[in-house]
């Protein structure tokens, strides 16, 4: 096992360890020589890198998703960490460990996997159990759907990701149907196994995570429908009606047009996946900003683009370790104070405004 890790970096510290490549680019100096800056990662985390000397012998040497070890500096920059880099090398994929290297759920997939076949065992409609199962037991899709990510950043961005973001929303269409009596729970949990069963051929996920060329050009939710229909020809008493209920229950999944989603949900099901789908999703993306911020200081995350804000560190707020800053964050900064007296802006502005009224007494 790798050692340390990106999350166990302190500032000041000098490390030697290795990391994955996410990004690299070859930048210039104001001299016109090169200089490295790169986005390294392991399991734990990620940090930015700079390498400012000696970068001729060592720019052509690797590039992005290879595994290089690297010694430096751990700085403060912008109040995140980041690494100056006075040494580097590649390393050859016989020199790690691809644990060390890539998130992984820290549920066991076999776990999992045999806790989703129960769900799905437990099934009452013989029509849906039967399209679900026969995905389920096709043997390349059962290793693929163990393994994938739910997406490549925004949520449950990990192996194993798509199948415990799934047995989450199995156990949450149980306690809405529960609790709303007109859902049928066997057609919402057809949906919450199939919604994003594209994924595992939308998503690559042999090194950083990315889209294949099937993801791009057609979508998890295209490549869902095909995965079905294929199925489908093996069972030609499948209802149409019912058919048609699971294939919009896949596409409308997104809940907005400007989502992805060709259609809006249009009957409860369908609806109610959309929500317990978006709501699963926020709040890994809450546990994400929290676990993988790299500010330094105060007790808001950096901002978030899936959630579209910044999110508070709640127990270091509670527990005053911010700092008596913690409050000051760019998005919620106070409002600027009056100028001092006698400053150049206080002037202008107290023409601006014209005379003070004379304070009566009395």
């Amino acid at each position: 096992m790798k050692t340390p890790f990106v999350k166990d970096f302190e500032p000041n510290q000098v490390v030697t360890t290795s990391f994955l490549v996410q990004s690299k680019e070859i930048r210039r100096k104001k001299t016109g020589e090169p200089y490295l800056s790169l986005l390294l990662s392991d399991r734990s985390g990620e940090i930015d890198a700079k390498m400012w000397d000696n970068v001729a012998d060592v720019m052509e040497t690797f590039d992005r998703d290879d595994f290089v070890q690297a010694k430096g500096l751990i700085q403060v920059f912008h109040n995140r960490p980041q690494l100056i880099i006075h040494k580097m090398r590649r390393l050859e994929e016989t020199d790690i460990d691809f644990a060390d290297y890539f998130p992984a759920s820290e549920r066991d997939p076999a776990e999992m996997w045999m806790e989703l076949r129960q769900i799905v065992s437990g099934m009452e409609n013989a029509h849906l159990k039967g399209l679900v199962a026969a995905l389920l037991d096709d043997e390349e899709i059962a290793r693929r759907y163990r393994t994938a990510p739910a997406a490549k950043h925004i949520h449950h961005a990990y192996l194993g990701g798509l199948l415990e973001h799934v047995l989450s929303l199995c156990r949450l269409a149980r306690l809405s149907a529960s609790h709303y009596k007109n859902i049928d729970l066997d057609l919402l949990l057809a949906g919450v196994v199939l919604h994003d069963i594209g994924k595992i051929y939308e998503l690559s996920y042999d090194r950083a995570f990315g889209y294949t060329a099937e993801g791009q050009l057609l979508g998890h939710m295209m490549i869902a429908l095909r995965m079905v229909s294929d199925k489908l020809r093996d069972r030609p008493d499948f209802p149409p009606r019912l058919r048609a209920l699971v294939e919009h229950m896949i596409v409308s999944h997104h809940g907005q047009l400007e989502f992805g989603s060709p259609k809006l949900p249009q009957f409860p099901e369908a609806l109610l996946l959309h929500y317990l789908d978006d709501m699963d999703s926020k709040m890994d993306c809450m546990r994400s900003a929290l676990a993988k911020d790299r500010q330094v200081e105060g007790c808001f995350t950096s901002y978030s683009t899936p959630l579209d804000r910044v999110v508070l560190k709640k127990a270091k707020y509670l527990d005053g370790s911010a700092g008596p800053n913690l409050a000051v964050h760019p998005l919620f900064a106070p409002a600027p104070k009056d100028p001092p007296p006698g400053s150049l802006f206080a002037e202008k502005l107290q023409d601006a405004l014209g005379p003070a009224e004379p304070v009566k007494e009395g």
